[in-house]
């Protein structure tokens, strides 16, 4: 006698997934039909299994109106391979055996779910909240944020092992078609295990293109993404990331912040050319320090030169070497920041600051600043 395609596919699905402690399969029976479910209890929501497939299940007395029922349900879908069963297993749905169908049930849990607010690009005044790990929470701040008809999202994997779902997000009528094709092919080539967050893919293309200068920015704020999705730019949402990619970016994206619209416009445009002199300033002033202090302190008057100069008398290296080295330990310090337990990083940054600026105000860097 041969075994029923049904069985067939349960035994395939079941051998190619390792037995674990999560991984659960029951059977229900009535009088009248049979039910088995394949899931993973860690990452599926059994409360909605529960209530949307176990419960009509011993409701519904016959088999054909179950099966009506399992057909015209919005979070089922029909099987198509079992290597795409599998990865939908995988990721929290339940594959559900009935009689002589196989039927795939959205049941995945959602524990990051939750709209938090801003912490990286806050602002006074405007909306404060920001995105959140689950992609289609993300993708719902954009759309509300964006209600036209022309968005168009796509979707991908990218990671041989952790196949991270990653969405594509574009108006129609003002994205370019040529960078579109691009962004695809770079997704399509991505040759890596583990893809985790959008922050991740900016290193992937730092190394692939070698770029000195950085082509996409990340943001957490759903506002700054529709406000570029406007000007034609192109989202790329990475599942378990609170940050949206926007590409591409030129370098006055970089430059402009969201407090800027939710100010008046001079404070707008006072604040952006803040950011300009800044800039300038930490761009510049190392240099010129060495210049002038090294080759052309007669620019000083003679009492500034002279100080400047008893001031570096205890230093044996020349000017460029301290200017490095001060660089150098301001990053060091920046990273501490970022890196160190919140319990002491704070305490040590500061201890640090305090100690660099004693030491730049001896060798004369407060004179030049």
């Amino acid at each position: 006698m041969p075994i029923p395609k049904v069985e067939l596919i349960k035994e395939d699905i079941l051998s190619n997934i390792q037995s674990s402690e999560d991984l659960v399969f029951k059977e229900y029976f009535t009088k009248e039909k049979y039910l088995e479910v394949l899931y993973i209890k860690t990452i599926s929501d059994e409360a909605v299994l529960h209530d949307n497939i176990l419960k009509p299940f011993f409701e519904i007395q016959g088999a054909e109106e179950f099966s009506a029922y399992l057909q015209s349900h919005p979070k089922v879908s029909k099987y198509e391979t079992e290597k795409k069963a599998i990865d939908d297993l995988l990721r929290g749905v339940a594959i559900i055996f009935f009689q002589d169908f196989v039927f795939i049930f959205d049941s995945k849990v959602d524990r990051n779910n939750q709209v938090q607010d801003t912490t990286v690009e806050t602002t006074i005044q405007g909306p404060q909240s920001g995105f959140s790990e689950s992609l289609p929470t993300n993708l719902g701040l954009i759309r509300h944020r964006y209600p036209s008809a022309t968005l168009t999202v796509e979707s991908s994997n990218v990671g041989l092992i952790s196949k991270t779902q990653v969405m594509l997000v574009y108006d129609t009528k003002r994205a370019n078609k040529d960078t579109l094709d691009r962004i695809r092919e770079f997704l399509a080539s991505i040759d890596v295990n583990m893809f985790q967050s959008g922050e991740q893919l900016l290193d992937i293309i730092k190394k692939s293109y070698r770029a000195l200068f950085p082509i996409m920015l990340a943001t957490e704020r759903p506002d700054r993404a529709a406000i570029n999705l406007a000007t034609g730019k192109i989202i790329l949402l990475v599942h378990g990331s609170p940050f949206a990619i926007i590409l591409p970016t030129v370098m006055k994206d970089f430059m402009v912040s969201m407090a800027d619209i939710y100010q008046t416009y001079w404070v707008g445009r006072f604040l952006q050319v803040i950011r300009y002199i800044g800039l300038l300033i930490s761009l510049i002033t190392p240099g010129l320090y060495v210049a002038v202090t090294s080759y052309n302190p007669e620019l000083f008057r003679v009492q500034l030169a002279l100080s400047i100069a008893g001031s570096r008398t205890a230093f044996p290296y020349p000017s460029f070497v301290e200017v490095l080295l001060m660089l150098f330990m301001m990053e060091m310090l920046t990273e501490a920041r970022i890196r160190l337990p919140k319990a002491i990083g704070p305490t040590a940054t500061t201890v640090g600051g305090l100690i660099l600026g004693r030491r730049q105000q001896k060798l004369g860097w407060s004179v030049i600043l």
